[in-house]
């Protein structure tokens, strides 16, 4: 045993305020365009550093064997990469969607790299972290580093940005869509013009994997047709999730009261920092 307490640690949730394919590689990557917006909605995750070399999950979400589970695999992928010999004892407990296109596994990840780099003491800075997050799924960089974010490439070459504080009414439909089976669609579009970061705040931008989503998952279409009644609707990432942004928490809670109640609704505010670094900092005595 080490004797240090277990600690809770967050793991933020994500939209693409927008997602542009640009192109694809020849090894079947799609080059791409997006904002990363962090949000105040989290899982959290459980740590208790232990003495041994064990990784032992001790709660975890469900249908999710551990092996295959990305927390897991970020504190062994860690332990491999630093050498440590130390072990921990991981609980997580799930508030975001999976397979809703908010990034909930490659954040949970990204805490756990975060978090036990501090807890292990082994001394890596975030550009290898997110290096090692990196070989977990294209999300966990821009959650290791804790920013939102201006993404290309495959979504590993990233440019923090400062986005206008707003909350967002984030709709749950309740069905899981694969990424993979979205960016194999031969209607996907894949050749979208770059745009610039000033771009962003302008008109124009869009989701391209939302008419293949829309045609796919009726649920979803029907989620994206009625929050758009409200505001300009928009699916994050490859779904199945969607959202829409309101310039004050008020207009939101009144939005989400209304949502059916065969769906989900969420209020959460977008934030430019993540709260996993803001509870890091207060570790440090930092602030």
């Amino acid at each position: 045993m080490s004797g240090e307490p277990a600690r809770c640690w967050p793991a933020p949730a994500k939209l693409n305020l927008f997602l542009h394919i640009t192109g694809r590689r020849p090894d079947g990557y799609h080059e791409l365009q997006t904002a990363f917006q962090l949000l105040d909605f989290a899982d959290s995750i459980e740590i208790e550093p232990t003495g041994d070399s064990a990784i032992t999950r001790l709660e975890g979400p469900t249908g999710v064997p551990a092996d295959e589970d990305l927390a897991v695999r970020a504190a062994r992928a860690l332990k491999v990469a630093t050498g440590s010999g130390r072990g921990a004892r991981l609980k997580v407990h799930k508030r975001i969607p999976m397979g809703g296109g908010l990034g909930g596994g490659s954040s949970d990840a990204a805490t756990v790299l975060v978090a036990l780099n501090e807890l292990w003491k082994t001394g890596l800075d975030l550009s290898r972290l997110a290096s090692i997050g990196a070989e977990l799924g294209a999300d966990v960089p821009v959650f290791v580093y804790g920013r939102s974010a201006w993404a290309e490439g495959i979504g590993e070459r990233l440019q923090p940005i400062e986005l206008p504080e707003r909350w967002f009414v984030v709709l749950d439909p309740g069905v899981a869509v694969a990424t993979r089976d979205v960016f194999q669609a031969p209607e996907l579009t894949r050749n979208s013009a770059l745009i610039t970061i000033r771009g962003l705040f302008e008109a124009g931008t869009r989701n391209d994997c939302e008419p293949v989503v829309r045609a796919r998952f009726p649920v979803v279409r029907d989620a994206l047709d009625w929050l758009g009644r409200f505001a300009q609707a928009r699916l994050t990432g490859t779904g199945s999730c969607v959202f829409a942004a309101f310039e004050s928490a008020a207009a939101a809670e009144r939005v989400a009261a209304r949502v059916p109640d065969e769906w989900r609704g969420y209020v959460a505010r977008g934030l430019n920092r993540s709260p996993l670094h803001a509870q890091l900092a207060r570790l440090r005595g930092e602030e």
